[in-house]
């Protein structure tokens, strides 16, 4: 049986979730459905990134930042959420860490809550349905 030795890697590329140094970078996920947090973490992951931790609304996402910090590069936020939504803990974020990386993550229609959340620092936003490459892209553009 042939291994992966014995085919040229032509399409070999070095994953995107991971520095210069090797060492991956540090994500946690906010989502109120867990089939996006499920398909954002795989994405992620197959990237080399670490999925340090998920949250289920804006204000566990806030608690699991300053638990963590400072060991998260960055956090993608659904925008809406129970209890707190994704807006609302961006802000208590930025309040706490102004250099903190957020993506928002956002259904289609909510194009002014996207608006806001870049006026109020948010890094990126990606739009559901999620699309591999455009999550990747977006991601890696806001850790730049």
């Amino acid at each position: 049986m042939k291994t992966k030795q014995d085919f040229p890697s032509i399409n070999e590329r070095p994953q995107q979730g991971k520095r210069p140094d090797g060492t991956p970078y540090r994500v946690l996920v906010v989502d109120d459905s867990m089939f996006v947090t499920k398909q954002i973490g795989q994405i992620l992951t197959s990237e080399g990134f670490d999925v340090v931790a998920t949250a289920a609304d804006g204000q566990e996402g806030v608690e699991k930042y300053k638990e963590l910090y400072p060991g998260v590069d960055l956090v993608t936020m659904d925008i809406t959420m129970p209890k707190m939504d994704g807006v609302t803990a961006l802000e208590q974020i930025i309040a706490f860490d102004k250099e903190a990386r957020i993506v928002m993550v956002s259904a289609l229609g909510k194009q002014d809550l996207v608006k806001k959340s870049l006026l109020l620092g948010a890094k990126n936003y990606i739009v559901k349905p999620l699309d591999r490459k455009k999550v990747l892209e977006r991601i890696v553009a806001s850790l730049a």
